[in-house]
């Protein structure tokens, strides 16, 4: 588009809440000024952590934000769930530097949702426009949109990036008013199991669900121990610090669910939660003693319940996972899209990509074939 200026700005934080927010719109809080800034501001996603902010914005005619994009130069690959740790392999045995690279994401994050954050949908060309010009221009390898929300996947296809395609196991809600209405949509098999799991779960254990002021500091300082313990087992170290959760919970605090399971009041495990407009988004969860099933309790069967109980059509319960679908969780494709402008390199991912996808589609039709709902629903 001619006529059409972009700039980067110096991370999240430097531009208003409601000028972000009016691009942002409301459906999906991971793209929120108040997620990204909390981000940045507790030091979770900076430069010294391999996130460098440089959201890219161009200007509406009245000089207010009109297409914003969060996007970050990152010096490695963590944190981001669509692995391109061969990719970088592949370029540096080249004689090449795969790092730094653009990434336009939200940060530890694996929730499909809008990348082109749009006041002014036409200029969406634009946005993607310089992305592009961001990696020419600084002698990068390459930039990425990751869990791109299946209706902006044609905009990056369009102008001509290569779409990659993943799974995931969502819950949808079929206009179910109890939990039991949902359990009879299933197989008399999976029925009984997820009964029995949930007895199982819930023996002398007291449930709560948290939000808004509700949520104190004694309870973000339990779910912090359960955060580190299943970040130090999956990752190493956790990515967020125990900063980011205090402003989320000052940000954003009605927009989260922290389900807690006590014993004798007790806080022993507990489950973050975020809730858009019709969706419920299970991040982070964490225990410090073991429960047989209580994860499936914790994390699957009561965002079910709570996504009944308010009327949401979807629960997204994080990457990968395929023991979610025996709870009732189905396989849905989700979409990350990618700028490479060396020819040789776009050329062999391309050919690596149109495979990966075919081996993608054939999991998931084996996956709805083998799922726990009765054959007539």
């Amino acid at each position: 588009m001619t006529g059409v200026v972009a700039r980067l700005a110096d991370g999240i934080a430097a531009i208003p809440a409601d000028q972000w927010d009016a691009c942002a719109g409301t459906a999906n809080p991971f793209v929120s000024h108040a997620f990204l800034s909390a981000l940045e501001d507790s030091g979770s996603a900076i430069a010294q952590a391999g996130w460098q902010p440089i959201p890219i914005i161009v200007d509406g005619a009245d000089g207010a934000p009109a297409a914003v994009m969060p996007a970050y130069a990152k010096s490695h690959s963590q944190g981001e769930y669509v692995f391109d740790h061969g990719w970088a392999d592949a370029w540096t045995q080249a004689g090449g530097s795969y790092y730094p690279k653009l990434q336009i994401a939200v940060p530890f994050s694996p929730v499909p949702g809008p990348r082109l954050l749009l006041r002014d949908p036409a200029l969406a060309p634009a946005l993607i426009a310089a992305a592009e010009a961001v990696v020419k221009r600084h002698d990068l390898s390459s930039a990425h949109a990751t869990f791109v929300a299946v209706d902006q996947v044609p905009l990056f296809e369009a102008a001509g990036w290569l779409i990659r395609a993943d799974r995931q196991f969502h819950w949808h809600n079929r206009d179910y008013a109890t939990f039991d209405d949902f359990l009879g949509a299933l197989s008399s098999r999976k029925r009984k199991s997820i009964r029995k799991e949930r007895a199982t779960a819930r023996e002398g254990l007291e449930f709560v669900h948290l939000s808004g002021d509700e949520i104190r500091r004694e309870h973000w300082d339990a779910f912090w121990r359960f955060y580190q313990d299943t970040g130090s087992r999956k990752w190493g170290r956790p990515y967020l610090t125990r900063q980011f959760f205090t402003l989320l919970g000052e940000r954003m605090g009605d927009r989260i669910i922290l389900m807690l399971a006590l014993r004798d009041g007790r806080p022993i495990a507990g489950a973050l939660n975020l809730l858009g407009d019709d969706t419920l988004y299970g991040r982070y969860w964490g225990c410090t003693e073991e429960v047989p099933c209580l994860h499936f309790e914790l994390c699957y069967y009561q965002a079910i319940d709570a996504a009944i109980a308010r009327g949401l059509s979807t629960v997204e319960a994080g990457a990968q996972g395929e023991h979610k679908l025996a709870r009732g969780y189905q396989p849905t494709e989700t979409y990350s899209a990618h700028y490479i402008p060396h020819p040789g390199f776009r050329r062999a991912v391309a050919d690596y990509l149109e495979h990966e996808r075919r081996a993608i589609e054939a999991d998931i039709e084996a996956l709805d074939e083998v799922g726990p709902y009765r054959k007539d629903e």
